[in-house]
């Protein structure tokens, strides 16, 4: 399936496609619990995306930090999966997006992401989107915060969205948004909070929170599936876990206490806001 890359991208199926859009998430330091990869995953699977190449995995991962994963496919068959980056076409009704995703790299960032750009110039999508999650206080029984930026003004303006602030350590995905930024790429950043006490995957609520602030950016429908049911399932497993222990029962309280003191009730503009976009969407589904 797919091809492994090194050259040109002109002879891939990555021309001429429907208002494309670009969507990334790399697994690991910005991937917690799988929420930012696990979008990903979801529309991959959800839009039967077929895979247009993936990256030769010895070029940019250490095998003993990200290990090839033994699979059995019958009693008497096995196979490796090496660890790589795939970037797949997954056709929605009203346009293409493009889905990058794997591993975050080891090795060789640069020559990683201007291999992306050489993809990115071939695609001229509209918008890059990268995902992302983190470990942090939120509660988990309340909405998931999302974290949210983009990369021009104008391109803030028009999503209610915030210009980059942060300074620090940075993954692939802050590397690449800045590639993008200096190719006339505009780019917007979404991530989403993970229960630090919940930090094992998967993490179906951020999943869908993160899938639904994505809906909004692109302005297009996405398929949520069995996501909210997940969702839901998660929240009430994490609800009986905690029941029992009255010392952890008591830190969510005041997070959620701190929470609620935070986000006040939505005012009646922000519900006929959001009222508005709910009927957008539907009307586009048709």
């Amino acid at each position: 399936m797919g091809q492994h890359y090194s050259g040109p991208m002109a002879r891939l199926g990555l021309k001429d496609l429907r208002n494309p859009a670009v969507v990334a998430a790399f697994g690991g330091w910005s991937d917690a619990g799988d929420a930012a990869s696990g979008v990903i995953d979801h529309l991959a699977d959800t839009y039967a995306a077929r895979l247009e190449f993936s990256f030769d995995p010895e070029d940019f991962y250490d095998f003993q930090v990200n290990r090839p994963t033994a699979r059995l496919l019958s009693p008497t068959e096995r196979v490796i999966e090496w660890p790589t980056t795939e970037v797949l076409v997954a056709a929605l009704p009203e346009r293409d997006l493009v889905l990058i995703g794997g591993p975050e790299p080891n090795y060789r960032w640069r020559e990683y992401c201007n291999r992306l750009m050489s993809m990115l110039r071939t695609v001229r999508p509209r918008i890059v989107v990268t995902l992302g999650s983190m470990l942090t206080d939120a509660p988990h029984s309340r909405p998931v915060p999302i974290s949210t930026s983009a990369s021009d003004s104008e391109l803030a303006r028009e999503l209610g969205f915030e210009l980059p602030s942060y300074e620090g350590p940075t993954g692939i995905a802050g590397v690449l948004s800045q590639e993008c930024e200096g190719a006339g790429i505009p780019v917007a950043s979404l991530w989403a909070s993970v229960p630090h006490y919940v930090a094992e995957p998967p993490s179906p609520k951020a999943t869908l929170a993160l899938l639904a602030q994505l809906e909004d950016v692109l302005n297009t429908p996405l398929d949520s599936g069995e996501l909210s049911e997940a969702a839901a399932a998660w929240e009430t497993q994490v609800n009986e876990l905690v029941a029992d222990d009255p010392d952890i029962s008591g830190y969510i309280a005041a997070l959620e206490s701190r929470r609620d003191e935070e986000m006040p009730p939505p005012t009646g503009d922000a519900i006929a806001a959001e009222f508005e976009r709910y009927l957008r969407r539907r009307d586009r589904r048709g």
